[in-house]
């Protein structure tokens, strides 16, 4: 194989550009070049074939990791090659990787960088959009988990102000992630049909909509709610006043002392604390012995799904992004198929 090897390159490089050949980054770029046109379709042809073992059928070009190869329809067949698509399942799986963290543009340029594959920016888009993007089934019980909103801007005609709309996110903890474009029933269902623990730690922070959600999520006798320490000590801070009086709340409250925190505010009426006090009654059920959880390794905040969202947006949030609206759910799927690995494996 050495000795073939070694012959080959010399025929190569009485090919290549003279000037192609001074520097190391021009001998990489040039033998890549050789072997994408000439090398790698040739072998793979041959691996093709022997592995097949047919050559019958109608003939098709598909362009791969490999360079151009000819596929015939009996091959792709056994060999699991998709129908009409011009692109092998490992060179579209490079591009749903490298797209689900940039602009199609970039991932574009990318591709050609990595793997000196040119695959247009429109291609790149419509490699995201007809995949089928399933749903992970998680393979452990569920013992935790957080859900909460972002933002996408959806795409309005020329002229008009941008629009943002809402969709949910959700973690299983240690498991894995998903989110729904204004599917409130598609993230319930999926939840449903996870192996939930009993009791189902179910973390969130105060927003009605995110709890609206939980009363779905398996049983009341099931849930443990906790509403987000951090969210709640943030409100708290909102209410001002007396640092000490404050610190004295925060006290009751870490030990899920709701009564004693209300009663430190019985000597001061004042619109902040009115609303602070309200709060606290509206999500008594959900403020726990944060220190006794925490003790025992519960987790306490939703930091893990707050984490998810920011990641989402670092793909739908890029400069300038924009989205048709129909286009938002398959986005979120193939980030989400990103963030759990499954382009990776």
């Amino acid at each position: 194989m050495q000795a073939h090897a070694r012959a080959l390159a010399a025929l190569l490089y009485e090919e290549t550009d003279p000037e192609q050949v001074k520097t190391l980054a021009g001998i990489e770029a040039a033998v890549r070049g050789h072997l994408l046109e000439h090398v790698s379709p040739e072998i793979g042809g041959f691996f093709i074939a022997t592995s097949s073992g047919t050559t019958s059928g109608r003939k098709r070009r598909i362009e791969s990791i490999l360079g151009q190869l000819q596929v015939s329809e009996k091959q792709a067949q056994i060999l699991e090659v998709k129908a009409y698509t011009r692109w092998s399942p490992y060179l579209e799986r490079c591009c749903l990787l490298v797209s689900a963290n940039e602009s199609y543009e970039r991932a574009a340029e990318d591709i050609e960088v990595l793997t000196g594959i040119k695959v247009s920016h429109s291609t790149q888009q419509r490699l995201v959009h007809r995949q089928i993007f399933e749903l992970p089934q998680v393979e452990e019980t569920v013992e935790e988990m957080s859900i909460d909103g972002g933002k996408v801007r959806l795409r309005t005609p020329e002229g008009e102000p941008s629009e943002w709309r809402d969709y949910k996110a959700v973690n299983l903890h240690e498991s894995c992630v998903a989110a729904f474009f204004q599917d409130n029933e598609q993230l319930v269902n999926w939840v449903n049909v996870q192996s939930l623990s009993d009791p189902l730690t179910c973390i969130g922070d105060g927003h009605d909509g995110i709890w609206n959600v939980y009363t779905q999520i398996g049983n009341q006798t099931q849930r443990r709610e906790i509403l987000d320490w951090y969210h709640l000590v943030e409100n708290l801070g909102k209410v001002g006043g007396s640092v000490q009086r404050l610190d004295a709340v925060e006290t009751c409250l870490w030990q899920g002392d709701v009564e004693g925190a209300i009663a430190q505010f019985e000597d001061w009426q004042h619109e902040r604390v009115t609303n602070f006090v309200s709060y606290l009654n509206k999500h008594r059920q959900r403020i726990v012995n944060y220190g006794y959880y925490q003790a025992e390794g519960v987790s306490i905040g939703s930091g893990a799904i707050e984490s998810t969202v920011k990641q989402l947006g670092r793909r739908i949030k890029i400069s300038g992004a924009q989205w048709d609206k129909d286009n938002v759910p398959q986005v979120l799927k193939q980030r989400c198929a990103y963030l759990n690995g499954q382009f990776s494996t």
